[in-house]
């Protein structure tokens, strides 16, 4: 059986992303469920997120399966919008479950984003 994340990190991981310069909402969710462990912020429906990214989540791993990419492994998926970036980074230590960030476009810087992400995916690791 794998190991649960406890609340308490989700909570303490969820407020550490909303602190970015321009987070909108995060969230941490389980890809094998489509499942929402926490989530934090507003501005867009982050249980109906969590679902859709776990689609993008599976759709990738099984490209990169069928490409024979069996060493790599997902460090972050970045979607682009008009108006916000969207992060998906599975933890290193459980890839079926990731960290979702939104962050607005105008307001934050996307390579600091990425190294914050980085570091609650380490914190995250079990």
């Amino acid at each position: 059986m794998a190991t649960v994340i406890d609340s308490t990190s989700i909570k303490a991981t969820l407020s550490e992303l909303l602190s970015i310069d321009g987070a909108k909402a995060a969230a941490i969710v389980d890809s094998e469920s489509g499942m929402v462990l926490g989530k934090d912020g507003s501005g867009l429906d982050l249980d109906v997120a969590g679902a859709g990214n776990t689609e993008v989540v599976r759709a990738k791993l099984k490209t990169m399966k069928a490409l024979g990419l069996t060493k790599d492994a997902i460090d972050d998926i970045l979607i682009t919008l008009t108006s916000q970036y969207h992060i998906i980074r599975p933890i290193s230590g459980r890839p079926t479950v990731f960290i979702y960030l939104v962050l607005d476009k105008e307001k934050s810087n996307l390579a600091l984003a990425r190294l914050k992400c980085a570091d609650c995916d380490r914190a995250l690791d079990v």
